[in-house]
């Protein structure tokens, strides 16, 4: 099994129909994408001498290229790498130092963080800059066969903050992504050749992941020249383009139901809208519905099983006169066709309908384990199930709803941030004595960071405490707050109760 297949297939079948696209221009058809991936497959090979298993990944921001080289590295057998394009160099060299990385495919807006890189990070021998001549190299290239895998071999490292603050590569086979591909199919939409999906989100995550059932279906993906995508730039594309389909995080949905340019635009040929990531408040969810009508789809996923544990579909959506419509949709949904789900206690019992317990996953979507980390697999897959992490309860209809995170993951604009990572680089300045992160709920993000810090006798510059993070991660994952405190609530263990941090803040807002 390798997924490239669907490339070939619809490279015969849909010939010249668009396969790719930036805007309303055409990249490339069915054609000549099948053709550009089979070089790229040769290129890897001839030119760097790379095999099949080897990590190849990707750093750039949504474009056609992004496609060509994802399927390119599956059609030799390798194992794509997608990198989170935001991250700061430090983060992206943990990224391809921990995957064994040995060629990383990057476009001119991130070349100068990646470069440097050749050499130093372990296994990287180059990186190839698109557009450009080694890019061109690699599509002119004379074309191998599809490389034949097995179900189970790596396809994707899919890279999630840990609550070390390290991330993991959650590792998707084959098989995974082709049963999240179903399930798609199965629960969410029927997909046609004449639809498109456009990437307004990152390629690398959610937006990547549903771009699947929709390349195997030969629908068109197309990125806008944007890079992301706004209300004008949204409108101009559904002129364009049929049966569009596309992902977004609740800010995101929230942000364009706003936008005057859709409330006043034509959205006829927008077929569905995807959101997930984070929680939508109910609120912003209704106000949504009344702008784009009945085709928003909620997913509740995690990378470990990619974007597939339960769902709401459109019809549940359009359903309000269901006695229960508010509920189900304060909900995650009902479990997807592919997996099993259970809400267990502290010992992986299952808790009767209405109690609170973790949430666990089982099923062919579920990944293979955590790349080079045998204890995290062992502990998240332990019984055969995969431990979320969230907490969550079941009604009496089966419909799922989220209560807690336990693994104190912070969602701010659809991004994932984990307290650890900020919390330690926070620390590195002199003068922090201990620190604690925690989200507040945030109108426009979802969530805001919060730091309350502890100070010694010279207490640190809210712009020191800024550089601190600016130096060692992501611009995104900075607080917004700083709060400085005597002392960090505990327990009798000595472990910060960030509840109550999050209670204080709630309280602060509400007075």
């Amino acid at each position: 099994m390798n997924l490239a297949s669907w490339i070939q297939r619809n490279g015969a079948r849909l010939s010249d129909s668009p396969a790719l696209a930036e805007g309303d221009r055409v990249h490339a058809t069915w054609a000549q994408f099948a053709a550009r991936t089979a070089a790229i497959a040769g290129g890897l090979k001839a030119i760097h001498g790379l095999k099949a298993g080897d990590r190849v990944a990707i750093i750039m921001r949504n474009r056609p290229e992004y496609l060509e080289a994802m399927f390119g590295i599956w059609h030799a057998g390798m194992v794509a790498v997608p990198v989170n394009s935001r991250l700061h160099p430090d983060e992206i060299t943990y990224v391809l130092e921990h995957s064994g990385t040995s060629l990383v495919i990057v476009d001119e807006d991130h070349a100068g963080d990646v470069t440097p890189m050749v050499g130093k990070v372990h296994r990287l021998r180059a990186a190839t800059l698109t557009p450009g001549t080694d890019y061109d190299a690699l599509i002119n290239q004379e074309p191998v066969d599809l490389r034949d895998g097995h179900p189970d071999d790596a396809a994707w490292l899919f890279y999630t903050s840990g609550t070390t603050g390290r991330p993991k590569g959650a590792t998707l086979t084959h098989r995974n992504l082709l049963m999240a591909s179903l399930s798609y199919f199965a629960d969410l939409d029927y997909i046609s050749s004449t639809d498109s999906i456009i990437h307004a989100a990152p390629i690398s995550h959610g937006s990547g992941l549903y771009g699947l059932p929709h390349i195997a279906r030969g629908a068109v993906s197309v990125t806008p020249e944007s890079g992301g995508v706004h209300g004008d730039e949204l409108i101009a594309l559904l002129q364009h383009w049929n049966g569009v389909t596309m992902f977004a995080a609740p800010t995101m949905v929230k942000r364009l139901a706003n936008d005057p340019a859709i409330a006043n635009g034509d959205l006829s040929n927008l077929k569905g809208i995807v959101y997930g990531g984070a929680p939508m408040y109910l609120a912003d969810l209704e106000e949504a519905l009344d702008v784009f009508g009945p085709k928003l789809m909620q997913i509740y996923g995690q990378g470990e099983t990619p974007m597939t544990i339960t769902g709401l579909s459109k019809a549940e959506h359009a359903d309000r006169s269901h006695p229960r419509w508010r509920e189900h949709m304060a909900s995650v949904g009902f479990p997807r066709t592919d997996v099993e789900v259970r809400v267990v206690d502290e010992n992986d019992n299952p808790v009767p309908t209405g109690e609170l317990g973790e949430v666990l996953v089982r099923g062919d979507v579920v990944m293979s384990g955590y790349w080079e980390n045998p204890d995290a697999t062992a502990e998240t897959l332990r019984g055969g199930w995969l431990h979320t992490g969230d907490i969550g309860s079941f009604d009496h209809e089966g419909y799922l709803t989220l209560h807690d995170r336990s693994k104190d993951l912070i969602i701010s604009g659809g991004m994932n941030i984990y307290p650890r990572e900020v919390e330690e680089a926070l620390l590195t300045q002199p003068g922090v004595n201990a620190v604690a992160v925690v989200g507040k709920p945030d109108p426009e993000w979802g969530e805001s960071v919060v730091a309350f810090v502890v100070a010694g006798a010279d207490r640190p510059s809210i712009e020191s405490l800024d550089n601190a993070c600016l130096e060692r991660i992501a611009r995104y994952k900075r607080p917004k707050e700083y709060h400085f405190v005597e002392s960090l609530p505990t327990n009798n263990y000595g472990k910060v109760l960030k509840r109550e941090l999050r209670e204080q803040l709630s309280s602060d807002s509400a007075s």
